[in-house]
């Protein structure tokens, strides 16, 4: 049971490295199980692989009907598959996007997004700091990021603090999750892909704009 179901060496990216499911197709397992999400970046679904014989006695059994997968998890399952086989995972699956991006190529998004806030006179800091990949299939692994830093006196110009900001831009749309480190409120542009980024900063200076609800 390999859980995250990676098809890349995720040690490439600075990270530990996380058993592909190809590995263990090479070392004999007669049955592999991993995730059709995570790291594969897929639409959440369970996976089984291995021996033939075996594959087919697991789908005859009752289970596996109640379980199936329905059309629309097929089609965004084969879709995913397909940039794998074509060699462009590192630029189309949101994943791999998010932790093959180098930090100097972070640094300018977030100084972009910095010099946006700049132009209409609210200050931002640039923080290096930490991306979580994530627990489910990297649990404690980071990388090194470059996040849009907003302070106290920077929230302050609408009445906000920063648990309240925080949940501002939670509750709109698009919802936006920042955290809290170090008495400022972080954007990560690593979590944010580039065609989201108008959207993102449209909300964000729109919050800052509006009073804080008391």
């Amino acid at each position: 049971d390999l859980g995250s179901g990676a098809l890349l060496d995720t040690s490439q990216f600075g990270l530990a490295h996380e058993p592909t499911v190809g590995e263990s197709v090479r070392n004999g397992a007669t049955v592999t199980l991993f995730s059709g999400d995570k790291l594969l970046g897929g639409p959440q679904a369970g996976i089984i692989v291995g021996d033939h014989a075996t594959i087919a006695q697991i789908s005859r059994h009752p289970l596996a009907r109640a379980m199936r997968a329905d059309k629309a998890t097929l089609a965004g399952l084969s879709a995913t598959l397909r940039h794998y086989l074509r060699g462009e995972e590192l630029t189309t699956i949101p994943i791999w996007q998010m932790l093959a991006a180098p930090v100097a190529e972070l640094r300018q998004r977030a100084a972009s997004w910095q010099a946006h806030l700049a132009a209409q006179n609210l200050s931002a800091d640039l923080v290096e700091t930490q991306s979580t990949v994530g627990g489910g299939s990297l649990p404690g692994e980071t990388l090194p990021t470059v996040a849009l830093g907003l302070s106290r006196s920077t929230l302050a110009v609408n009445g906000s603090t920063l648990d309240s900001f925080a949940a501002a831009l939670r509750a709109g749309t698009p919802a936006i999750v920042a955290r809290i480190t170090n008495d400022q409120l972080l954007l990560d542009p690593r979590t944010v892909l580039p065609e989201d980024e108008a959207a993102m900063l449209g909300r964000l200076t729109a919050t800052l704009s509006q009073p804080a609800t008391p």
